[in-house]
């Protein structure tokens, strides 16, 4: 498992896992009898990270000031998938079949939803800002993360700073059009599928 973690982070949910079980110095046979798909692996490994995630939304939930809530809860998830290509991809990827992960990631995104809902009511968030609008843009730190990891690893603050800037309201300009929530599901089956976390896309 401290083997996965790793090779994760490195490489993302897509890592091979002949890979991991050569590292870890294991047969192929052993990784699968113990682990009989990817997405149990992924679940044994960042199931106390997703438990994290929740908590910490429950812990912005109780921050009065629901802009300070919102804009501190966005840069912890986003300094989070700093810190994981893997678990960059795993909050904005859908699981099939791990139905631990499924119910944490459930968890996370009603707290979310939750902190958004409070600060348009507030006015201090655009108030055409809606809940699909967050997984564009974790897929969005997740790309730039991978690129800048290692040669400008605090890059996606300063860009996360103009994106809240961009949010606060009042608002300068009108927003384009907001996803489609269709579409977006969408965009996170895909992510899975990639990933091997889907049915279909499972590796055996």
């Amino acid at each position: 498992m401290e083997t996965a973690k790793v090779v994760f982070a490195e490489r993302g949910l897509e890592a091979p896992l002949d890979e991991i079980a050569r590292r870890a110095k294991v047969g192929n046979a052993t990784l699968y009898r113990r682990f009989p798909s990817r997405g149990h692996l992924v679940a044994a490994v960042f199931a106390g990270a997703l438990e994290e995630v929740v908590a910490a939304t429950e812990r912005a939930l109780a921050v009065e000031d629901p802009w300070a809530a919102f804009a501190e809860h966005l840069t912890f998830l986003c300094e989070v998938q700093a810190g994981s290509r893997a678990f960059a991809d795993l909050l904005t990827a859908t699981v099939s079949g791990v139905p631990e992960l499924e119910q944490l990631r459930g968890r996370a995104f009603s707290g979310l939803t939750a902190l958004i809902d409070r600060a348009r009511a507030a006015g201090v968030l655009r108030s055409d800002f809606q809940h699909e609008d967050v997984v564009p843009m974790l897929m969005a730190n997740a790309g730039l993360v991978e690129r800048t990891g290692t040669t400008a690893p605090t890059a996606w603050r300063r860009q996360l700073g103009y994106t809240l800037a961009g949010l606060r309201a009042p608002a300068d300009l009108p927003a384009e059009p907001a996803p489609d929530r269709v579409g977006i599901l969408r965009a996170m089956h895909a992510l899975a599928e990639r990933s091997g976390l889907s049915a279909e896309g499972r590796e055996n």
